[in-house]
């Protein structure tokens, strides 16, 4: 029995010098028979059978005793290896590739002259030219083959489907002609003298996963994970699973639980960098035999990238590889895909995998800090509320949780953990919309009580939303219609966007205001494409939408009188249909209540009217407006400012800051010249006179 792979290996290479040597014995004896220039050389090469050389060994020619007695013990020995489950690395790579002895042969003659540079001088011999140290096919088939019949047969061994060229396993991309060298590619090399490197031309897209949690350990909701091992069963090792779901909901953790499960590890590999190679063919035979020889299924991320219509070729070779592959095969992306037509070879399963509900998500953040060092106070029910992430998500905020808290004691608290979950979510949104950073409080804005209190409403409901829906049932009566839509509607500078402002820093979340404006584009599905991006990049933290000039697009309109109303109108109900759909705030502001069409308007769960503030809550705002470091003249007459400047608080604001600046230049304090003044500089931008 052999100790190890080695042994098996070594003893299978004297097998193969032992042929040689029966070759140049042969060799050797042909020339002293026949000589080197006489006619009777000629003449026996004429009648020589076609195609042999005249050291090849002859039908009738008994095998060696010696090299027989080797034969018989190699199989004896790889029976009882195998019996007693010593790993052979050469009959390894014989079933994964499903080679026969000849391929397996040839594989050996490339190699050995790798690990014994005798054998190389043997095939320049052989071959009549010292300095090729390889065999040529020629040579390989002379050696292995008896008779011009079997040296045929053996050539379908070299077809561009067969397994030693179709996965390189021979240096070349193609079938080698007869006087061309064999040489054993490297990465085969390596496999055999027990090397589990992965091949070096995957690059970085390539890694092997060998440590999974249990498949009955993850996360998951039971109906899928039953669809999975059920489908994993019926499929027999030839299976296809198209895993769709965003980043971080489990789908590379559940393909190497799976995996784990019968034994295999997982070779993940990111098509999205091959998609800018030429050799794109050539990296996915590599990533396939790297497969088959880790003993792992394969699993591809960035599948979406290969449905892009200009990419259709990668994804027929893609598909044509995978149904081409013998074993398990994972593709993950976001988009929802089923192939044109079925494959013959494999079961195809599609699973979506959703984002965890709310329990899931409250189980995820306790079980991923268990291993950190928390305070005891941590709100978990407001992490998991606040924040739709994945597992994924969840795991990397609690990394960079980890990081700022070590700047104190390395004790992670609440903060922390809602500052690191804000960066982890709507890194692209700010490219679509403009973030804004709470800095008022409820005393800040200055509005009727009616308006005020309807906005506490807005803040409550959110506040409580765990409770209603989640702890009293409300999510499972509900399929849409979980979030708020509010109608924020008044003059300008009235205070609409503070008021959001101050419901998102109540309420610990971020504040992303959208031109809409901006969003329509004339161009059929454009403005519902820049829309469905907004509110995807929004959904993980459930931020807070805050679409500026609303009547943009919900306009009032009498009649479809042509394509652009029709247009117009798919625009609107796309828009309020996303608004139904989002679990979080979204709020519509319009500076002319009266323009807006009422049937749009009753879709709305609030309508806060923001009026024009009368001389009352005019000095309530000039109160407020300056910070308590800035120094105020006794001259600043309040009051008169509030009677006689008929402005929004967004004008007052603007007056107050202007005076500062100009009190920082004269004096230092703020004065009613400075007021003045600064009144008449804001009066002139709006076109107005001051009285």
């Amino acid at each position: 029995m052999y100790q190890n792979s080695e042994q098996h290996l070594l003893h299978e290479l004297a097998r193969i010098e032992w042929l040689i040597r029966l070759a140049l014995a042969r060799m050797e004896r042909f020339f002293q028979e026949i000589g080197f220039i006489s006619p009777e050389r000629i003449h026996s090469l004429l009648h020589q059978p076609l195609g042999m050389a005249g050291w090849s060994r002859r039908p009738d020619e008994p095998i060696h005793p010696d090299l027989l007695r080797l034969e018989q013990q190699i199989a004896a020995y790889t029976r009882a290896s195998l019996e007693r489950g010593v790993p052979l690395r050469l009959q390894q790579l014989m079933q994964a590739f499903d080679l026969d002895p000849l391929e397996r042969d040839v594989l050996l003659l490339a190699l050995a002259p790798e690990l014994d540079p005798r054998i190389g001088q043997f095939y320049g011999y052989l071959q009549d030219d010292i300095t090729q140290k390889s065999p040529t096919l020629d040579t390989a088939l002379n050696l292995l083959c008896m008779n011009v019949e079997e040296k045929i047969r053996a050539r379908l061994c070299f077809g561009a489907t067969q397994a030693l060229i179709k996965f390189q396993m021979l240096q070349g991309e193609r079938a080698p002609n007869l006087v061309e060298n064999l040489r054993v590619d490297r990465r085969i090399l390596d496999y055999l003298l027990g090397s589990d490197e992965i091949d070096a031309r995957l690059g970085s897209a390539a890694s092997l996963t060998t440590r999974a949690p249990r498949f009955d350990a993850l996360i998951l909701p039971d109906a899928l994970k039953n669809r999975l091992w059920q489908a994993l069963q019926a499929a027999d090792r030839r299976a296809l699973f198209y895993l769709q779901g965003e980043y971080g909901v489990g789908k590379h953790t559940t393909a190497a639980a799976l995996c784990a499960e019968i034994g295999s590890g997982l070779l993940r590999v990111d098509l999205l960098p091959w998609l800018a190679e030429a050799d794109f063919k050539r990296l996915l035979r590599l990533a396939r035999r790297e497969a088959l020889l880790q003993n792992a299924a394969l699993y591809f991320e960035s599948f979406d990238a290969l449905l892009q219509e200009e990419r259709e070729p990668f994804l027929h070779l893609f598909l044509r590889e995978i149904e081409d592959h013998h074993g398990i095969v994972f593709f993950a992306g976001r988009t929802a895909w089923e192939p044109a037509d079925a494959f013959d070879a494999h079961l195809f399963t599609r699973v979506e995998f959703p984002l965890p509900a709310y329990q899931t998500r409250v189980d995820l953040w306790r079980l991923l800090l268990q291993a950190e060092r928390v305070d005891t106070d941590v709100d978990l029910i407001g992490l998991a509320t606040k924040f739709r992430f994945s597992g994924g998500q969840i795991r990397d905020a609690i990394a960079s949780a980890r990081s700022l808290a070590q700047s104190r004691n390395g004790l992670i608290g609440t903060e922390d953990l809602y500052s690191a979950a804000r960066l982890q979510s709507n890194r692209k949104l700010a490219t679509l919309a403009r973030k804004i950073s709470p800095t008022h409080g409820w005393d800040d804005v200055i509005l009727p009580e009616e308006p005020k209190r309807q906005l506490w409403e807005i803040y409550n409901q959110m506040k409580h939303r765990a409770q209603v829906l989640y702890e009293w049932g409300f999510d499972r009566k509900l399929s849409m219609g979980k979030g708020i839509s509010a109608l924020f509607a008044g003059p300008s500078g009235t205070g609409k966007t503070l008021a959001a402002e101050i419901i998102a820093g109540a309420l610990g979340l971020e504040l992303y205001k959208i031109d809409l404006s901006t969003m329509i584009s004339k161009y059929i599905g454009e403005t519902e494409k820049n829309l469905s991006e907004v509110f995807k990049e929004a959904e993980t933290s459930n931020a807070i939408l805050l679409f500026d000039e609303a009547d943009a697009m919900f306009g009032k309109r009498t009649e479809v009188s042509d394509s652009h109303d029709r247009y117009a109108n798919v625009q609107v109900s796309y828009l309020l249909q996303r608004m139904e759909e989002y679990d979080g705030v979204v709020i519509l502001t319009t500076n002319l209540r009266k323009n807006m069409d009422e049937a749009f308007v009753r879709r709305m769960q609030f309508i806060i009217d923001f009026p024009f503030p009368n001389a009352g809550y005019r000095r309530q705002i000039w109160e407020k407006v300056f910070p308590l470091e800035m120094p105020i003249a006794p001259d600043v007459d309040l009051d008169r400012l509030a009677r006689q400047m008929e402005i929004a608080g967004g004008n007052i604001r603007n007056i107050a800051l202007g005076a500062a600046y100009l009190a920082a230049e004269d004096g230092g304090r703020v004065s009613m010249a400075h007021l003045l003044l600064a009144a008449q500089r804001e009066y002139q931008k709006m076109g107005k006179v001051i009285l």
